[in-house]
């Protein structure tokens, strides 16, 4: 059964580990890759990655991605959106900290944004605007 606009929105807006997926150019199948994103009902969906990474060089091609998340339990439930990039963010320690704490245990966090500051090298935030929505809500299996 799919699932109204609030509860996909709320679903969404849980953090789950998404797929995204983009274009990855003539002869390809869309190049798929698990990453944390920041959801707020209404808003625009958040992605952080590598500046220079395939996922960033691929997103910016497109234009747009899709992301999916799902569940398994209680019910099997999954929510994907798909739309235009409408902006990028630079990363600073905050924008780190922000999405961390969203996955991490609270005494995980600072430790963490230490690495991926330290690590990671450049960043950026694309902004998506969600336009199409699939989603369903199979029950128990």
């Amino acid at each position: 059964m799919a699932l109204i606009r609030e509860e996909r929105e709320l679903f969404l807006a849980e953090p789950h580990v998404a797929a995204l997926a983009v274009d990855a150019g003539e002869g390809r199948a869309p190049l798929t890759v698990p990453i944390w994103y920041a959801y707020e009902p209404g808003g625009e969906v958040l992605v952080m990655t590598g500046a220079d990474s395939v996922k960033a060089r691929r997103v910016r091609a497109a234009g747009r991605f899709s992301l999916m998340v799902d569940r398994v339990e209680p019910t099997i439930r999954y929510v994907t959106v798909e739309g235009p990039v409408t902006g990028t963010s630079e990363v600073d320690r905050e924008a780190v900290t922000r999405m961390a704490a969203r996955y991490l245990a609270p005494e995980k966090v600072e430790g963490y944004v230490d690495v991926a500051l330290a690590e990671h090298g450049d960043q950026i935030i694309f902004h998506m605007t969600p336009e199409h929505w699939l989603s369903a809500d199979l029950g128990t299996v």
